[in-house]
């Protein structure tokens, strides 16, 4: 059976932009404004105050992994935080290795922080079915991804881009398969916590091609047409339709990317009846026709 999570992050082309290690001590605050780029921290020692507008404050403890997977506006603090208007110092004291905070005061904080880049241009589609803070309490094999990625990062050895590509697709498997249940907001980890629903998640993952109907879906999760279509909306936050149709775009554009099937076999293999149809439904979701996004991967 498909794993639509597995699936998701492969598509999503993760790979490191920086990751360096953090000692702090005193008061201090970072203010990042890191647009769309994934943020994760994990924490060595001490704790420190993550703060992203819009969520409650999350205190990190030693031990803990936090990871933001569209990182917009936040701050990380000491505890207690510093006065406003506070800016902190920062020093680079070895290669990969940072201090900041007062440099006089004993460090009491340390943690590997660092950032990623999706390589996909479904980014926008795919990372709002993700929770928009994962924080995972106490979960070693975290802290040891980390610990691989930030030395995968300062090496030069060859093959350190595949090698790191992997290593933050098991990282970001790992974190967000650790935030699965009813408590996690609406998207793609609550409904494949839901049993019934999961099971018409996996169906549309592992067969796209499949003429999909809501009656079909629901028999398949074993519910009734209404139930399946208002359960499938709360707990993943869209239609099943419109949830199948944004998958099957997904695959029709990291096809086109790869450039080994025309328009017409692209359609076929997503689930399409004709390449007029699928050509239709591809432009009102990109905004251009299969074969000029193709010509435009192409040019890139």
């Amino acid at each position: 059976m498909s794993d639509p999570l597995a699936q998701i992050v492969g598509l999503l082309r993760p790979s490191a932009s920086f990751s360096k290690q953090v000692i702090a001590g005193g008061r201090w605050i970072v203010r990042r404004t890191d647009v769309g780029r994934p943020f994760y921290c994990a924490m060595l020692e001490g704790d420190c105050l993550l703060k992203i507008p819009g969520e409650a404050p999350v205190r990190i403890g030693a031990g803990d992994f936090v990871l933001v997977p569209m990182a917009q506006d936040f701050t990380t603090t000491s505890l207690p935080p510093p006065p406003d208007g506070t800016r902190s110092l920062r020093t680079e004291i070895r290669p990969g290795v940072f201090r900041l905070g007062d440099p006089e005061a004993p460090p009491d904080a340390r943690m590997l922080v660092g950032h990623c880049h999706f390589g996909s241009d479904d980014a926008s589609l795919l990372v709002p079915l993700l929770p928009r803070v994962v924080h995972v309490v106490g979960e070693g094999r975290l802290t040891t991804l980390l610990e691989l990625i930030a030395g995968e990062t300062r090496a030069a050895r060859p093959g350190r881009d595949v090698v790191l590509e992997r290593l933050l697709e098991v990282m970001l498997i790992e974190a967000l398969r650790s935030t699965t249940g009813p408590d996690a907001p609406p998207g793609l980890l609550r409904g494949l916590a839901d049993a019934r629903l999961a099971i018409a998640l996996r169906q549309m993952h592992a067969r796209p091609t499949e003429a999909w109907t809501v009656a079909a879906l629901a028999r398949a999760a074993g519910l009734s047409r209404s139930t399946f279509f208002e359960r499938f909306r709360r707990e993943v936050g869209t239609a099943p339709m419109d949830y199948l149709a944004s998958w099957r775009m997904a695959l029709a554009k990291d096809l086109l990317r790869q450039g080994r099937a025309g328009v017409a076999q692209v359609a076929e293999r997503v689930g399409y009846a004709s390449a007029s149809t699928f050509s239709v439904a591809f432009t009102r979701h990109v905004g251009m026709p299969p074969v000029a996004y193709a010509r435009g991967q192409r040019a890139g």
